[in-house]
Parts: C-alpha cells; sequence; structure tokens
C-alpha cells in the first residue's frame, strides 16, 4: 500500500565499512528535508545484523524506505519485510533468495578480485575461533579492489580503518526475502571488482528490481553521491 509523507531513509551500510562510507548521500538527504538513520551494523552474522536493523526500522516510527550497499544489501533483504518499510533499494548489493547464502550466490559465478585480497584473522570475541574468522581486505589492495574511483587519501583512510565482517555471516541462509513482498530499486556498479557485477544483475532480475547501471567501484555512494540519491528518490516518490 503507498505511503503519504517523507519516509525515514535508512541507510545500511556493507562489510568492512560503517555509516561514514554513506557520507555524501547522508547529507545530501538531509538536505532535502528527509529524516536519515545510518546506523553501524554489527557485522557479527547475517542473521543478528538483519534483527538489528530490524529493530532499527520498527523504532524509526513511520514508513521507511531501507538502502543496502554490498552486504547490506542482503542484510535488508531480511529486514525489509516489517509492516513499515515501503521500498527497498540495494546499491551494488546481494539480493538473496529464502534459504540461499551469500556464499551460493556468489559461488554461481567467476570470483571477483576481492576473493584473492581477503584477510582471515581468528577473532578475539568470545564464542569465535579459527572456524569463524574476522575478514577483512588487504589494506594495500583495498583501495584498487573496492574503490578505484574514490579519492586516493579517501581510500586509504577506509582502508586503514575497516570493520571485519565475521566469517559465518558469509555460510548463514536468508530467512526472508523483503523483495517478494516490496517494491525495489537497485544499483548495478558495472566497474566493480568487489562483488561480481553478474551477481548484483542476477539478484535483481530474479528479484524483479528496477535496475540503474553507473560506471563505477564498488563505493559508487561515494564516487557517484548524486546518482545514488536519484535512485533513493525515484524509490520514494514511486511509493507515495
Amino acid at each position: 500500500m503507498a505511503a503519504t509523507g517523507k519516509p525515514t531513509i535508512i541507510l545500511v551500510h556493507g562489510a568492512f565499512a560503517d555509516a561514514s562510507s554513506y557520507a555524501p548521500v547522508t547529507t545530501r538527504l538531509l538536505k532535502r528535508g528527509f529524516k536519515v538513520l545510518a546506523p553501524g551494523i554489527p557485522n557479527r552474522s547475517l542473521l543478528g545484523d538483519a534483527e538489528y536493523v530490524a529493530s532499527v526500522v520498527r523504532n524509526a516510527g513511520g514508513s521507511v524506505v531501507l538502502v543496502g550497499h554490498s552486504y547490506g544489501g542482503a542484510v535488508i533483504t531480511l529486514a525489509g519485510a516489517g509492516e513499515n518499510v515501503r521500498a527497498l533499494v540495494y546499491i551494488s548489493g546481494y539480493a538473496l533468495e529464502e534459504g540461499e547464502s551469500l556464499a551460493e550466490l556468489q559461488g554461481g559465478f567467476p570470483d571477483s578480485k576481492l576473493a584473492a585480497a581477503l584477510v582471515y584473522t581468528p577473532s578475539p570475541l568470545a564464542g569465535f575461533d579459527e572456524q569463524n574468522p574476522d575478514v577483512t581486505v588487504e589494506v594495500d589492495k583495498f583501495p584498487e579492489v573496492v574503490a578505484a574511483d574514490v579519492d586516493p587519501e579517501l581510500a586509504a583512510v577506509l582502508a586503514a580503518s575497516q570493520r571485519p565482517l565475521a566469517g559465518l555471516a558469509f555460510g548463514e541462509k536468508a530467512t526472508a526475502a523483503a523483495w517478494k513482498t516490496k517494491p525495489a530499486w537497485g544499483i548495478v556498479s558495472s566497474s566493480d571488482t568487489t562483488i561480481n557485477p553478474e551477481v548484483e544483475r542476477f539478484g535483481y532480475r530474479r528479484a524483479g528490481v528496477e535496475v540503474t547501471e553507473i560506471d563505477a567501484s564498488h563505493l559508487v555512494m561515494l564516487s557517484h553521491p548524486d546518482e545514488v540519491v536519484d535512485v533513493i528518490l525515484r524509490a520514494v516518490e514511486a511509493t507515495e
């Protein structure tokens, strides 16, 4: 059902990142008068991260447009089932099917450059061990693999300030596919070397997502924030 009034826009970041990766998009949306929430998700498990984002959605008050970048796309696929979510926006993201894991979706396509750049470190957290490592991107390879069209100084900062993703998240199966009941929009970063763009295209096509292609690196919201905002606004306007 269409909603009236401006929704809250919730921006869900991806693996190895935090909410600052949305800073240019957040600034533009705030200037347009939107309430924006950009929570830092735990990055400890797909199911746990989705539960956390679902709680942010419930507490937002009023309708929500839920935006997910990269791994955050998988998170909103689960968390977006909330009654007050009126649209989903995927940015270089994973649109999982119910019962599917990140590893299974990616496994159907050739590896991107990311696979050879990952670093696995035993986690110091209680309950985590060598079977569930912290996963990051090799610092020296991060700018080329993740942020090729981002200012080099900023890319170096992002590389140095990564937040690990728990290895567990790659194998957990989605318990819901919110795109089955919510209209969705998606951005394919056609020069992405973090996620194979064919993974993005396949997931979007299967989900019936309205697709926009941008010639950009994985961090398209930093290198092309105006185009990203335009897609978010299209989702807002189409569901008013």
